[in-house]
């Protein structure tokens, strides 16, 4: 082979090297972009990923495809033909392989005999009316208008201590409607708020979640309300999403010395390890994970994701700052979460086991530890309280 034969095969080798690692690169650029994205738009409609097999009104039951959702144990929301109806189920009554037999209660909404897929969520009530309480619809002045929220007065007349509800990343203000029972028992009003980007409040310019980076001034406008009606002591609870929201409130907030205690469900305490979560579970190499949060960290990024303002994801890390955490905090988390792992929450318990108390449960997913097993949930929050200066 002669001298220049073999220098062509090395230069076309390089280049055709070359080409790959630059195609390589290029692939693994888009799919972060794809991740990025789908973490920070709010979705525009969920999967109903459960079929009903048949259905007994006669016997108030039906029977559902087997998923990991529908074996749960426990009361749920059932969503059903692309969220035009609801209707509420209750424990499974026998099950097998294939299927799920659980009790329904009357529909609230929609035309369930002619339903043939539907979904689990773990909101159960619609309003505070389902619970029997009377409430206040309300508007709270947040920095991007006038966002919806609800009022449930305390049982006494007591109105100096609230707890204030903050739902989770996808949902609605629906899913809060769960921590008011405990807390109205321990003499607390609660303000269930909605907030930017949720489908109730006021959108953002850029209509991108920040993680807990720019929602928490909504929760802080929610703060200014309860303290201007009375409040005195405030107690934040958030769940997913929420949680690393009323986090940012009560470290930033103005308002913060008004918090007593916060209550966390299914959190994010460290968006950067339920990121390695969430690229692990899809099994996606290491670059993706890397490539997600250069694009959440640069301004530059938001040509690709849409940010109008980068993330502040050290920020968001509660596991690294937990030193500075100066009020009791209680975690209830899963470990079978499976969207936000428990090990971060472990982890700020471990840290900080003065103020700290963790709930643990094992087979509940994700903000679904009430609809699994409500005595224990409320149990714990109200026990918790209790334990509040």
């Amino acid at each position: 082979m002669s001298r220049r034969t073999t220098r062509r095969i090395v230069v076309g080798s390089a280049i055709g090297a070359v080409a790959l690692i630059a195609s390589v690169a290029a692939a693994a650029a888009a799919v972060s972009v794809i991740v990025a994205r789908t973490v920070i738009i709010p979705p525009s409609r969920r999967t109903d990923d459960i079929g009903i097999v048949s259905l007994d009104l006669a016997n108030s039951t039906v029977v559902l495809t087997s998923t990991v959702d529908s074996r749960l144990p426990g009361e749920y929301s059932f969503w059903f033909s692309g969220d035009t109806g609801h209707v509420r189920v209750g424990d499974i009554i026998r099950q097998d392989a294939n299927t799920v037999t659980r009790s329904i209660e009357a529909p609230d909404f929609g035309d369930l005999e002619h339903a043939r897929r539907g979904r689990f969520n773990g909101w159960f009530y619609l309003s505070p009316g389902d619970l029997g309480l009377p409430y206040e619809d309300v508007k709270i002045a947040t920095p991007l208008g006038d966002a919806p929220a609800w009022v449930v007065p305390a049982a006494t007349p007591d109105l100096t201590r609230w707890m204030i509800g903050v739902h989770g990343r996808g949902v609605r203000r629906q899913e809060a409607l769960r921590g008011i029972v405990p807390f109205r028992a321990a003499g607390f009003a609660s303000l269930i708020v909605s907030y930017r980007n949720d489908g109730d409040a006021p959108r953002s310019d850029d209509y991108r979640y920040a993680l807990g980076d720019r929602e928490w001034l909504d929760v802080e406008a929610a703060m200014r309300y309860a303290l201007a009606h009375g409040a005195e002591e405030i107690v934040l609870m958030g769940w997913s999403m929420g949680g690393a929201t009323v986090l940012q409130a009560l470290t930033r907030s103005v308002f913060g010395d008004k918090v007593i205690g916060v209550v966390l469900e299914s959190p994010v305490v460290d968006w950067i390890a339920t990121l390695d979560f969430q690229v692990e579970l899809r099994r996606l190499p290491t670059v993706i994970r890397i490539g997600v949060l250069t694009l959440f960290k640069h301004h530059w990024g938001g040509i690709f994701t849409g940010l109008a303002e980068p993330l502040d994801l050290e920020r968001l890390d509660f596991v690294t700052r937990a030193q500075e955490l100066d009020r009791p905090v209680l975690i209830l988390h899963s470990d079978d979460d499976g969207f936000v792992p428990s090990t971060a929450s472990r982890a700020l318990a471990v840290a900080r086991p003065d103020i700290v108390s963790y709930e643990e449960f094992q087979v509940a997913r994700h903000t679904k530890l009430w609809n699994s097993d409500h005595t224990k949930w409320e149990g714990a929050i109200s026990r918790w309280i209790a334990k509040l200066p």
